[in-house]
Order: structure tokens, then C-alpha cells, then sequence
């Protein structure tokens, strides 16, 4: 009998984790079902590419994902046409879309997820032309992240370290024009984010009615975003005061700003933009859930 096909992706720096534990692990794990592991370690060439001609050439039966949001967002662009269940092993710096779905942290817990038949069809939304699973925003969290980039210590002692900085560096609020559910909106902002789901990987609810399965996507407008609220985004503390954010549902909008404003998606940053169009892609990434 031929053994069916696991491919596993793994992004060997994210999060500044040691990855040989998490891809022993998952090859006997994957060994004890009598199948065949097909491992690939991101390099930054070329990668969507890569992964797609290994689909076609083994044809997995499950993809495995170790990585951060940055790397399920890589591996749902490589193979959004293809029918595939997901499994996904965290191991970045901050695993929002992991904790969204309730994934432990333990690997071997989330590679028996990875095996099971439920599953949760995830929308996917288009920025500008790039795709977001879980979480992007304009403003001061863009910026941190902009920092953490250039940072030399990873994992959350990188991000607390840029935190600092951030907060130092804080600019003025920007003022957005937002045209969305037949409307336009003017507004001063600190911060826009445009959420697929509830949770930053620091476990704070930034968003929450939102749902990754509903064919809408949240922008939560944050007005009056001082040093010590943004201090509790960082730790998952926030109280989000009714005055101080507003929460807009839709399955499109356009965002233009007075300035260019820092931007990042699902965790990786994407410079500075003043003009957003957002809507819905048509494809959807079956993500395994316990």
C-alpha cells in the first residue's frame, strides 16, 4: 500500500524558536499514522512558488504549518485553490490566529487537531492587492511592529523591548476618511484595525463580535489610544472604553488617511500607506480546530 502524503511547512526563524523539536516531533507523529512527511523550511525565495510545485508533485492529504500568522498567511496565498485541510503547529512570535481558534500551545496536542476532520472555512480578506487572515491595522501597532523588525532579540522579550521605543516615538494621530456600508466617515485615529477575528497573540479581545467564518470582516476605529492603554493592548489588558473606540462591520471599505500611516498584515509590516481598499476574497483556508 502507498503511504499517503503530509507535507509540513515549517519557517525556520519565526518567533526565535529552535524548530528541530517541533519537526522530530511532528515526523513521528506523522510516521506513528503510517504516512510520509514531506518537509519544507521557508527561505524567503521564492517560496510560493516552492510550496505549490510540492503540492502537485506529492499531493498531501494535510498540510502542516509551523510558523507564525505571517507563515499561514504565505502558505493559505501558495494554495488557496487547492481543497486541503490545514493543521497548524504554533511557533511564532505572536500566534494570534492559534490563539483565535483555542490551539494549545502543546504540538502534539495540535498535531492530533491537525489530523481530525473539523474544521473551520476561514474568509480571507484583500488589502491593496495582498491577502489578511487574522489581524491588520494602520497606526501605532504597525509600528511596533516596524520595530520589533529591526530588532535584534525576537519572541514577546523583542516585542516588550519595542514597545518601549514605540511609545517614545509615538506620532500625532492621524485623521481617516473611511467610505464603508454606503456611508463616509471622518475621523482622528491612533489606530485602525481591520479584523477577521477576535484576539491579538497577546490574548487581548480587540474585536469582539467578530467571526472568521461569517463573510465579514470588523474595522475598529481606536480614537484615544494614550500611553497606558497602549501599554495594556501589549500585555492583553485593554478595557476598550465605548467613547474612546467605534466597530464597523461590512465586506468592504476604503480607507484614506492625511499622512502616510504605518501598515502591517497578519504581523508582517508593509510600510507606510494612506490609502486602503479592503474586501473579501472569494477564497476561504480550512483550518483544523479542536
Amino acid at each position: 500500500m502507498v503511504k499517503k502524503n503530509v507535507l509540513l511547512i515549517v519557517n525556520p526563524i519565526s518567533g526565535g524558536v529552535e524548530k528541530s523539536e517541533i519537526i522530530e516531533t511532528a515526523t513521528d507523529f506523522v510516521n506513528g499514522l503510517q504516512k510520509n512527511l514531506v518537509l519544507y523550511e521557508t527561505s524567503g525565495n521564492n517560496d510560493i512558488l516552492k510550496i505549490q510545485d510540492l503540492y502537485a508533485k506529492f499531493d498531501p492529504e494535510r498540510v502542516l504549518i509551523a510558523g507564525g500568522d505571517g507563515t499561514i498567511k504565505l502558505v493559505a496565498e501558495a494554495l488557496e485553490e487547492e481543497d486541503v485541510i490545514f493543521g497548524i503547529l504554533p511557533a511564532g512570535s505572536a500566534n494570534g490566529l492559534a490563539t483565535d481558534l483555542g490551539l494549545p500551545n502543546a504540538i502534539q496536542e495540535c498535531l492530533i487537531i491537525s489530523f481530525r476532520e473539523k474544521h473551520l472555512a476561514i474568509d480571507m480578506i484583500m488589502i491593496n492587492g495582498k491577502k489578511s487572515l487574522h489581524l491588520s491595522d494602520l497606526g501605532l501597532n504597525a509600528d511596533l511592529i516596524k520595530n520589533y523588525e529591526n530588532s535584534s532579540v525576537r519572541g514577546k522579550l523583542g516585542y516588550a523591548l519595542q514597545a518601549v521605543t514605540t511609545l517614545v516615538e509615538k506620532e500625532a494621530p492621524f485623521i481617516a476618511t473611511i467610505e464603508v456600508n454606503d456611508t463616509t466617515i471622518e475621523c482622528e485615529a491612533q489606530m485602525i484595525v481591520i479584523a477577521n477575528s477576535k484576539k491579538y497573540g497577546t490574548g487581548v479581545v480587540i474585536n469582539p463580535t467578530g467571526l472568521m467564518d461569517d463573510g465579514k470582516f470588523e474595522l475598529i476605529i481606536l480614537k484615544n489610544l494614550d500611553l497606558m492603554v497602549f501599554g495594556k493592548i501589549i500585555t492583553g489588558n485593554m478595557p476598550i472604553e465605548a467613547e474612546d473606540v467605534e466597530i464597523i462591520t461590512t465586506d468592504k471599505a476604503m480607507i484614506t488617511t492625511n499622512r502616510p500611516v504605518s501598515f502591517q498584515i497578519d504581523g508582517e509590516y508593509c510600510g507606510t500607506q494612506s490609502n486602503l481598499s479592503i474586501a473579501l476574497a472569494a477564497a476561504k483556508m480550512k483550518v483544523a480546530i479542536p
